[in-house]
């Protein structure tokens, strides 16, 4: 059984300038999946910056209410809204609350700095 907690995850600050801890990488570990899973935090009033994966992610907002912009649309989401973002969309997420935005990042296959552009 493997269990990893979010407080044993360091911090750091993504190139799209959110507030990442990575819990689960497929290239990281003995696993049989192919994804990665990180938990973001963008602070009120600050904006990700846009960028585009190869690969396609998926956003489930865990707290907090933000303006989702993928391409050329845009929508508010809350807590309990999950977010298909296509591959090679441009992306980017701004805080719109007085608290965290707080979400979790899926992206298969897994995450590799190879396959994000920042804009």
């Amino acid at each position: 059984m493997f269990i990893k907690k979010l407080k044993d995850c360091p911090k750091f600050i993504s190139g799209d300038e959110a507030i990442l801890r990575e819990l689960l990488h497929a290239k990281k570990g003995n696993f049989k999946f192919r994804y990665s899973l990180a938990h973001a935090i963008v602070k009120p009033g600050k904006v990700t910056t846009p960028h585009k994966l190869k690969t396609s992610e998926v956003y489930y907002i865990l707290n907090g209410l933000g303006l989702m912009h993928i391409d050329r649309e845009s929508a508010r989401v809350s807590s309990g809204c999950a977010v298909y973002i296509p591959p090679r969309a441009t992306q980017y997420i701004k805080n719109i609350g007085k608290s965290d935005l707080v979400f979790l990042c899926i992206v298969d296959p897994a995450w590799r700095k190879e396959d994000e552009e920042v804009i």
